[in-house]
This record gives structure tokens, sequence and C-alpha cells, in this order.
């Protein structure tokens, strides 16, 4: 479980082939020395689990269908990724609940900026949409932000200048790819409506 508060940006040092999936090497010298094998990492949203690590990188594995259903099937050595690790009993709450299980994925449709300010609307899928409101909480590549205008296939977030330089969202062009996962809490009442009319 995370929180959406990126912790830092690393850098794809490496990606190795090893059919059907790959090994991504992300070097970020400050979240590699605390981490250990088998520990969760949030990598652009996505919970990914340590398989190896030094004073400078960690490894993952990453499989067909996370390659398929995320960004990260994207990455190249050097792409910027978000990396947050997983939230410890006791930790303040900063942002929301997240569980690195992406989604689905949107993509930068509109961006609007206003000196280090930024508005952004994102495409997301219908079936998705559901689960968001305006005020509502949706992470985004892993960034817990706060819905401002949710529509059937997009919804729009106004960026701080402290997120943009700390995140890979100030990077961001108008048809670049994103991680979505909406409100835990949200998915449960919606299963809850659709029980409703299930045949007991």
């Amino acid at each position: 479980m995370f929180s959406g508060i990126v912790e830092a940006l690393g850098k794809v040092a490496e990606i190795r082939s090893e059919p059907p999936g790959c090994r991504l090497v992300i070097r970020e010298p400050k979240i590699a020395a605390a981490t250990a094998v088998a520990d969760s990492i949030s990598v652009n949203g996505c919970c990914l689990t340590v398989v190896e690590t030094d004073e400078e990188t960690m490894a993952f594995q990453a499989g067909p269908e996370t390659l398929s259903r995320t960004n990260l099937g994207d990455l190249q050595p050097g792409s910027p990724v978000n990396l947050e690790r997983a939230l410890a009993v006791g930790d303040r709450l900063g942002g929301h609940f997240v569980s690195g299980h992406i989604d689905g994925v949107g993509r930068l449709l509109e961006r609007e900026d206003h000196g280090q300010w930024s508005d952004c609307w994102f495409s997301v899928p219908q079936a998705l949409a559901v689960q968001m409101a305006p005020k509502g909480s949706i992470a985004v590549d892993g960034v817990s932000l706060t819905v401002v205008q949710s529509e059937p296939q997009r919804f729009s977030v106004a960026l701080i200048p402290y997120t943009l330089a700390v995140t890979t969202l100030g990077s961001l062009r108008v048809g670049d790819k994103v991680n979505l996962e909406t409100d835990i809490l949200a998915k449960y009442v919606q299963r809850l409506i659709e029980a409703k009319g299930w045949d007991w």
C-alpha cells in the first residue's frame, strides 16, 4: 500500500530482456540504499517487487501483462520514473490509499501552463470514469491528485509547482501515456451498486 506521495525521481539505467518480460534496472541512490530484496516499490504508480539491489540501483521483473497494461512498456534507458516505498504502519498518510495496481492507461489531452502552475486534462476509459468525481482522489503515474473536473471520458487536475518539479508530471507532453488508479473506496461503492442487480 502506498500514499501517492512521490519520494524521488529515478532514472531507468538498463532494460534487460527476460522473455516473456524484462528486468527494469532503476537508478536512485537514496531509495536504493534503504531498500532490500523483496521490498515493494511504486514505479510510476505500479507496485513492483525488488529482485536485486546495490548502493545505487534497484532491479524489478516486469511481465508481459504489466508491460502491456501500463506505461512501463514504453520506458527507455534514461526515462524518469516516480518512486515511492511502501507505507510503514504508523506513517502519516499525506495523499490517499494507493494500492499500486493500475486500473488503466490515459493520455495527456491538454496542458495549460500558468507560469509555474499547470492545468491538465487526461483521457480516461469510461469504465473508470464512473469511479471518479470532482474533489475525489486519483493516482496519475503514482502521484496522488485531486480531481477538478470529471467527465465520461476525461478529467482534469491542477498541478502545483512543487508537483511539477519533483515528479514526471512536469515533463509530460500532449499524447504521453499515464498510469491511472482510481480511489479504492470508489471501487467498493461501485461493486455494492452492481451487486444489487445480481440474481441471488
